[in-house]
């Protein structure tokens, strides 16, 4: 993998624009190119079906901010100390202004289903009045709004290759430009020419742990978004010659489960802020102690503390211990399909009563909290005084350590059961550096000719995330992608 100073003998086909991932990043290059006279082609690692990226299974959702003004106050103010130059967020401020313009130009719907302060995440925020959530048609939640930018590629002439990774740019050796891409398909090689330019639009990098760990500082960590998301656009732009910003920025992290047989993370109904199933129920790092409330609606993965913003601690490994009436209280897993790839695409049966999960291994059990201890691997007399600890608190109506307010009821005598939680996240926010023409830039700022990226890989988001921002910046950077690759001078 890498450049290349050499263009192949034969082009396998070829564009004015190659988009390199099918999500909402992708369809707003796409679709932009496409009303504006061009033809597009959209390379897809996932198979059909499974397309969409995080867009997909997201909570349908796209910011249209109200006010450019107030949204650049607001953006500037999520950075915080991760400063981002002003050109960048006049522009994103600008661009989200238009979102549902756009889309209602090419056949959208937009309909807002939370108006402010109903779903603003730091109010106290200048700026934070300009959050206006909007999603498509009638119907908000599962994939709906995703199914509309679907459509909107389905309903041109836009090709879409399914199972097709890009796997490394082709630049020219002499002037730096990016001439096409190399893709795989079918196990073969493939050449895609771009004779205007190519948009990276493949998505962050939440389900490649050696970048988990090299960037996000976390042993392990896994998704509850695309399990298709890699970094592979990271890789390709780095190879020839871009620079990176952001890439300790990601949305989470959570508690969830992860098992072998499931590529992304199970939300444990226990855990989620707004549900209170009965029974007694705490997490506990590795020492055998609480480490946090488990009830605590984080701000996409951030907690408040001495004044700041930091990511919600996950001691690994994790384990939600609970008691016989949790577990004969209903399913520990919600499985209506709202987001989440697990809930969306991969729809697995969880037994009503737990019991095949017990089977499978993913709960533990054991009589004594002695017992299951021992069987989680943490001290007996740390897990004990933890749930004694609790017990009070829970007599006298008051965590004591922190503060939890949510589900304080007593452990009952047992059987006791637990499960390891991994930490999760929706996305990273990381990637190659882009400026506000959409140019992915090189460690000196300069642009490498006719290489463009959009949406969450290398994302203008550095430090707190406004939700639906995402998807938002994506119809956003992937319209301003488009128009200027388009602008470009042909290849012959």
């Amino acid at each position: 993998m890498g450049s290349s100073t050499n263009t192949p003998a034969k082009w396998d086909m070829e564009a004015d624009i190659v988009v390199v991932g099918f999500g909402a990043a992708g369809v707003a290059a796409a679709v932009t190119a496409h009303e504006l006279g061009a033809n597009a082609v959209i390379l897809e690692k996932a198979p059909e079906g499974e397309e969409g990226g995080n867009t997909r299974v997201a909570g349908q959702g796209y910011l249209n901010a109200s006010s450019a003004d107030s949204a650049v106050a607001y953006l500037t103010a999520l950075c915080g100390p991760y400063t981002v130059p002003k050109t960048m967020i006049r522009v994103w401020a600008d661009e989200m202004c238009k979102n549902n313009d756009w889309l209602t130009s090419v056949g959208g719907d937009p309909q807002e289903h939370q108006h402010p302060p109903v779903g603003i995440e730091f109010p106290d925020l200048p700026g934070s009045d300009c959050v206006h959530k909007f999603h498509d048609g009638p119907t908000y939640g599962y994939s709906y709004t995703w199914k509309r930018f679907e459509s909107l590629v389905k309903e041109r002439a836009i090709p879409v290759c399914y199972e097709t990774p890009g796997r490394s740019l082709i630049q020219d050796g002499a002037t730096g430009e990016i001439l096409g891409v190399r893709a795989e398909q079918d196990g073969t090689q493939i050449w895609v020419k771009a004779r205007k330019g190519v948009v990276l639009t493949c998505g962050g990098f939440e389900n490649n742990q050696q970048m988990i760990r090299d960037y996000l500082g976390l042993p392990y960590c896994y998704t509850s978004g695309s399990p298709h998301n890699e970094g592979d656009g990271i890789s390709m732009a780095m190879a020839v010659g871009a620079d990176l910003w952001h890439m300790n920025n990601f949305a989470g992290p959570s508690m969830a489960l992860k098992v072998p047989e499931c590529p992304t993370t199970f939300s444990m109904q226990a855990l989620h802020y707004s549900k209170e199933p009965e029974g007694g129920m705490v997490v506990v790092g590795p020492d055998g102690r609480r480490f946090t409330d488990e009830k605590y609606k984080t701000r996409h993965g951030k907690i408040a503390g001495h004044g700041t913003w930091k990511a919600m601690p996950t001691p690994c490994p994790m384990h939600m211990v609970f008691d016989q009436t949790m577990m004969s209280g209903g399913p520990l897993y919600d499985s209506e399909p709202s987001h989440g790839w697990t809930q969306i695409v991969e729809r697995p049966d969880w037994s009503d009563d737990n019991s095949a999960e017990l089977a499978k291994g993913w709960i533990k059990k054991s009589d004594t909290l002695a017992g299951l201890a021992a069987t989680i691997g943490v001290d007996p007399d740390a897990l004990a005084t933890t749930v004694e600890r609790w017990n009070r608190d829970c007599e006298a109506g008051a965590d004591t350590e922190f503060s939890r307010t949510l589900m304080m009821a007593k452990f009952d005598q047992g059987p006791y059961y637990a499960i390891e939680m991994s930490p999760s996240m929706l996305n990273t926010q990381g990637g190659p550096r882009r400026n506000e023409k959409a140019q992915i830039v090189r460690p000196d700022g300069s642009p490498i000719p006719r290489l463009y990226s959009a949406g969450e890989l290398g994302s203008i988001y550095s430090y707190l995330y406004q939700g639906t921002g995402n998807i938002g910046e994506c119809l956003a950077f992937g319209r301003i992608a488009a128009r200027n690759v388009l602008a470009e001078i042909s290849l012959n």
